[in-house]
């Protein structure tokens, strides 16, 4: 599979609910690009890559999580 790069430079970051108070596991979205939702891992590269994610399987992904499917 190729991949694209997809120009960042807009992207409107913001801290996880999921990531502690303290700075660390924090993961960062990106909800203002249309269509596409980026995240980033900012615990390991504070301006690393990100994984860019369509907005329709990010909202299906989010709806699990919240409705409890990843639970151990």
């Amino acid at each position: 599979m190729a991949s694209r790069r997809i120009d960042l430079s807009a992207a409107i970051w913001r801290k996880s609910s999921y990531s502690n108070g303290d700075g660390g596991n924090c993961l960062e979205v990106a909800d203002n690009l249309p269509g596409l939702v980026p995240v980033r891992d900012t615990k390991t590269a504070p301006n690393g890559p990100a994984v860019v994610i369509p907005a329709a399987a990010w909202t299906r992904f989010v709806a699990a999580v919240k409705g409890g499917r990843f639970r151990a």
